[in-house]
């Protein structure tokens, strides 16, 4: 197997955080700790976070949240339905503390991170992982694992026994060969980052069940059955790094907001007000990354598990030029939903996507249209997005989203907006 050019030094650490989603509800209701809570999907659908006294309970991530509620509540518990505003605001608060810590961050998803350690090899990293987990529990009061060794592949292995076994307190260093083999040995191989179902199932077809036996595997074998992600992965466990950190996020190529109605719509007006709200939505994070969009796409479908007639259907525009102007876009999506729109339906979900995604700097000169970014257009959104930061979500709002809202998702068990509505601020008796 081919490892020219490939480094075999590298440190890096990977950031997990606890339970995230039942963290952050935590840490503003101490009443929930120590005590079953789960955290539901939308519409209060299935459970989608558990804290270890529910995983205790044996009950499984995605199991509908109304089957065990009765047991959940037997035991003390709590069901919640998902506060996403809470959990981003934490997220980012978490992520600020992290990058104290070093210059080289990749924010992998909501809750994890990987960082780089290059620069501190003199350091010892055992205790340096103990302080980040310490730091992050007594600055944001979420509780994380931290995994550290020679690629990220590794620190997804280290991460996995500082979480599982008390003995390890959070946090493990695995930068020795004897204690990496030893780790290896003892991880199956359907939990090496990157070994899909299909890859798990072909493996252990073939007698291999571990990391460590997938590591020290044929290279003719590698070579010949795996494809170039698991190549990656067998290297990347030989302790070569190939997947390196991405310090710079990647634009989104498309951009997607859809939910799942709290009842079912019929009414044209109703939908219009959910479409413009996805919209505003959408628009909003398309100039967070500082872009704009040429295509848009309005999208319906009626509930396919419920008997009767069903209705799924989408269309789209081209934007030219390119635009990241709500009113706009506003505009343009509910024009589509008048011709998607059939009545006599019962509808379940609407969403809208934003395509053909190009950085602002991008933009082609048009000599027949005046480009949003040229004029007062920008500015306007500028300080509308500006605003509803600061003084929390649709301070500024367009009409078109309506009021009522009566068709939003259910979240009847939904928490206070702790950290993003001043209303919700907590009080201090």
């Amino acid at each position: 197997m081919n490892t020219t050019g490939l480094k075999n030094d590298n440190i890096v650490a990977l950031v997990d955080c606890n339970n995230f989603y039942v963290s952050c509800e935590r840490v503003f209701n101490p009443k929930l700790n120590n005590k079953p809570v789960a955290i539901l999907s939308n519409n209060d659908g299935c459970i989608v976070s558990r804290s270890q006294e529910i995983k205790d309970l044996k009950i499984p991530m995605g199991a509908p949240g109304f089957k065990y509620e009765a047991l959940i509540k037997k035991n003390g518990g709590t069901l919640l339905s998902s506060n996403y505003a809470l959990y981003a605001d934490m997220s980012s608060r978490v992520m600020e503390v992290l990058a104290m810590f070093s210059p080289d961050i990749e924010i992998y998803s909501i809750d994890e991170a990987f960082l780089g350690f290059n620069g501190f090899k003199t350091r010892n990293l055992a205790e340096f992982g103990n302080k980040i987990k310490r730091t992050v529990f007594q600055w944001t009061g979420i509780p994380v694992s931290v995994g550290i060794s020679k690629t990220k592949t590794l620190a997804k292995v280290a991460n996995h026994f500082a979480k599982r076994y008390s003995a390890f307190k959070g946090s493990l260093c695995l930068l020795n060969d004897e204690r990496i083999a030893n780790a290896l040995a003892k991880t199956p191989v359907s939990e090496v980052w990157g070994i899909g179902r299909q890859y798990d199932k072909f493996l252990r077809q073939n007698k291999i069940e571990t990391a460590l036996q997938l590591r020290d595997a044929d290279d003719k074998f590698i070579d010949h059955y795996l494809t170039s992600t698991g190549l990656k992965t067998v290297l990347e466990l030989r302790g070569y790094s190939c997947i390196d950190l991405d310090d710079a996020p990647i634009s989104k190529k498309s951009i997607v907001t859809s939910r799942s109605f709290g009842k079912q719509v019929s009414e044209l007006s109703e939908l219009q007000e959910a479409v413009s709200e996805y919209v505003t939505r959408a628009a909003e994070k398309l100039r967070k990354q500082n872009c704009v969009a040429g295509l848009l796409m309005v999208f319906l479908s009626t509930n396919r598990f419920k008997e009767g007639p069903q209705y799924n259907n989408s269309l789209s525009t081209t934007l030219f030029p390119p635009t990241a102007y709500t009113p706009d876009l506003i505009e343009k999506a509910l024009n589509l939903l008048e011709e998607l729109f059939l009545p006599g339906f019962e509808f379940k979900k609407a969403g809208v996507m934003l395509a053909d995604i190009i950085p602002e700097k991008d933009v082609p000169l048009s000599f027949m249209e005046v480009n949003y970014l040229d004029d007062k257009r920008k500015k306007l959104m500028e300080t509308v997005d500006k605003l509803n930061r600061i003084y929390g979500q649709d301070t500024l709002f367009y009409a078109s989203n309506g009021i009522k809202k009566d068709w939003k998702m259910r979240r009847a068990k939904l928490s206070p907006h702790y950290t993003t509505n001043w209303n919700d601020l907590p009080k201090v008796k």
